[in-house]
C-alpha cells in the first residue's frame, strides 16, 4: 500500500520529497510478502463471500463483486503503466494468469451458485464467466477436486483472466525505483518509535534498529501504512479521530503441498463457500502458487491465537499493550456480539494436523498429510471502532484526520488487490490541489485511464473492454492474447 502511494504520489509530483521508513531490514517482509498471503487478485470472481445468500426473490445481489472487479481493475492499469515506463521491468515477475473457480457441492449450495452465475455472467466485468454441474467438466478445470470424490451434486465457474500476484516483489520494486529518485529517501532497519503534532506539522521519532541511535524527522503529511503495526501508530497521534479505536490480532497458517507430482495437476485458484462465522479470514480455498521459484499449493486459511500485531517484528506484548481505558469497552463489545466468531477462533487455534486435513480434503478429498507441512502466514489486526457498536465490518477503510495531514489503512480484505484504488482515494481526500493543475491531471489519466470514470453501468462495456484489453495486453496476463 505504501509503495503504491508513494509512486503515484512521485509520478504525479515529481518534485515532491519522500521518505519512507521501514522497520526490517529488506522489504516487504511483514503482510505483502508472498508467503505471507494468497496471493490472489481478487476482483470478486471466485470469492464467494463477496456475494450474500439469495434474496426472497431467488436472485443473488453482486454488487459488492462488481465493486471489487472496479477497484483492481485501478490496480491493473497502474501496474501496466509501470511496465510500459519501466518502473517494474517484467510483469511476469509480479503477475501471471491463473483460473478463478468458486466450487461448491451439495444441492442447496449447487442452487446458490447458478444463481449466482445468472447475476454475474449478464455484466460485462464477468461475461467470460462459464459455469458448470457437469463432472468431467469440473474435473478437466480441476482434476484434484474430483478426484476421490463420492457421487453428489457439484457445480463450478471459472474465468481463466483471473490472476495471481507476489505483492511482496511488486513492492519491493515499486519501492527500489523510488529511492533512485531526486527528493526521495528509503531507510530500511528504522522503526518511527514516536507520532505527534508539533507547530502544524507532524514529528516523528525514528530509531535506527541496528545502532539504537534516535532521529527526529517532520513532515506536512504522513502515511501510516505498517499493516498491523498502523494501531500504535495511531495511537501515539493522540488525535480525536483515534479514540475507541482498538484492534485484534488474528494470525493464520497454511497448508502447504510442494511435490512436483501433485502441484502439477492443479492450476487454479478455487475458491468455496465460507463458514458462518469466519467472515474474517475469508473463504477457505485451494491455489496454485508461485513462492519464490517453486510451484506449490497453498489451502487455508487456518486462524492462530497471537498477541503480536507484526509477524516478525512484532511482540506478544502489542495487543496489551494497545489497550486504552477508551477502547476496551470497544473491544469486550465487539466479542459480546461476535461469539460465534470467538468460539471458531478458539476451535481453529486448537486444531490437530488431522482436523484441518479434513477440511482441505473437502477441496482435494484424495489428499494425504504426510505431502502437506504447515506454515506460519502474516498477522492480520482487525480494526474495531466504538462506533460501529459492536459489529465487525471486514473491508478496508482510509483513515484521515480532520485536516486531512494524516492518513492510515484499516482492516484487511481484500487488502494488497485494491491499494491502487486506495492510494487513489487517498490522493483525492489529502491531495486534492494537485489535481486541479492541468500536468498533473494528465499525469493521473495517464496512470490510471478510468480514475474518474465509472465502468459499471451497461453503458460503459464498450470503455471497460478497451482499457481492460490494454491492460491485460502489457501485463500478459490474458491467456487468449
Amino acid at each position: 500500500m505504501s509503495a503504491n502511494l508513494a509512486v503515484m504520489l512521485k509520478r504525479l509530483k515529481p518534485s515532491i520529497k519522500l521518505q519512507v521508513f521501514e522497520v526490517t531490514h529488506e522489504l516487504a517482509q511483514e503482510a505483502s510478502h508472498s508467503g505471507n498471503n494468497a496471493g490472489t487478485g481478487h476482483a470478486g470472481i471466485c470469492e464467494l463471500s463477496y456475494t450474500p445468500s439469495r434474496e426472497a426473490d431467488g436472485t443473488v445481489n453482486v454488487a459488492r463483486a462488481l465493486h471489487i472487479f472496479e477497484q483492481f481493475e485501478h490496480s491493473k492499469q497502474f501496474w501496466s503503466y509501470l511496465v510500459a515506463s519501466g518502473v517494474a521491468a517484467k510483469p511476469s515477475d509480479f503477475i501471471r494468469a491463473v483460473p478463478h473457480i468458486g466450487f461448491v457441492h451439495g444441492a442447496e449450495n449447487v442452487s446458490f451458485l447458478r444463481s449466482r452465475f445468472e447475476a454475474m455472467a449478464q455484466h460485462h466485468f464477468f461475461h467470460s464467466m462459464e459455469h458448470t454441474t457437469d463432472w468431467e467438466t469440473v474435473s478437466a478445470w480441476a482434476p484434484l477436486v474430483m478426484e476421490g470424490r463420492e457421487s453428489e451434486p457439484v457445480a463450478a465457474t471459472k474465468m481463466d483472466t483471473g490472476t495471481e500476484v507476489n505483492f511482496g516483489d511488486l513492492a519491493r520494486r515499486m519501492l527500489q525505483w523510488l529511492g533512485q529518485q531526486e527528493g526521495c529517501g528509503l531507510a530500511t532497519g528504522h522503526r518511527v518509535t514516536s507520532l505527534r503534532q508539533v507547530n502544524g506539522a507532524w514529528q516523528l521519532g525514528v530509531r535506527h534498529q541496528a545502532s539504537g541511535e534516535h532521529r527526529v524527522h517532520r513532515a506536512k503529511f504522513v502515511f501510516v501504512g505498517a499493516g498491523g503495526g498502523s494501531l500504535p501508530l495511531l495511537q501515539a497521534t493522540e488525535l480525536p479521530e483515534v479514540r475507541g479505536l482498538g484492534g485484534f490480532p488474528i494470525g493464520g497458517h497454511w497448508l502447504v503441498c510442494s511435490k512436483p507430482e501433485i502441484v502439477s495437476r492443479h492450476n487454479a485458484k478455487v475458491y468455496g463457500m465460507t463458514p458462518k462465522a469466519s467472515p474474517s479470514l475469508g473463504a477457505p480455498h485451494l491455489d496454485s502458487r508461485e513462492l519464490g521459484a517453486q510451484r506449490t499449493l497453498l489451502f487455508g486459511p487456518f486462524a492462530a491465537w497471537t498477541g503480536k500485531f507484526l509477524k516478525h517484528t512484532g511482540s506478544h506484548t502489542d495487543l496489551p499493550l494497545s489497550l486504552r481505558s477508551h477502547n476496551i469497552g470497544t473491544l469486550l463489545n465487539a466479542g459480546a456480539h461476535n461469539l460465534d466468531l470467538v468460539r471458531y477462533c478458539i476451535a481453529q487455534g486448537v486444531q490437530t494436523m488431522e482436523e484441518r486435513m479434513e477440511a482441505v480434503r473437502e477441496f482435494y478429498p484424495a489428499a494425504a498429510q504426510a505431502d502437506w507441512e504447515l506454515v506460519d502466514a502474516g498477522i492480520r489486526v482487525q480494526a474495531l471502532k466504538k462506533a460501529d457498536q459492536g459489529a465487525i465490518y471486514f473491508g478496508t477503510e482510509v483513515f484521515t484526520d480532520s485536516h486531512q495531514s494524516i492518513a492510515a489503512l484499516l482492516g484487511a480484505s481484500p487488502g494488497a488487490s485494491v491499494s491502487v484504488n486506495i492510494a487513489r482515494e487517498v490522493i483525492l481526500r489529502c491531495f486534492p490541489h494537485l489535481l486541479n493543475e492541468s500536468a498533473a491531471l494528465s499525469r493521473m489519466k495517464e496512470m490510471l485511464p478510468t480514475y474518474d470514470e465509472d465502468l459499471k453501468p451497461a453503458y460503459m462495456g464498450t470503455r471497460f473492454r478497451e482499457v481492460s484489453a490494454k491492460t491485460e495486453a502489457i501485463l500478459q496476463i490474458n491467456p487468449h492474447f
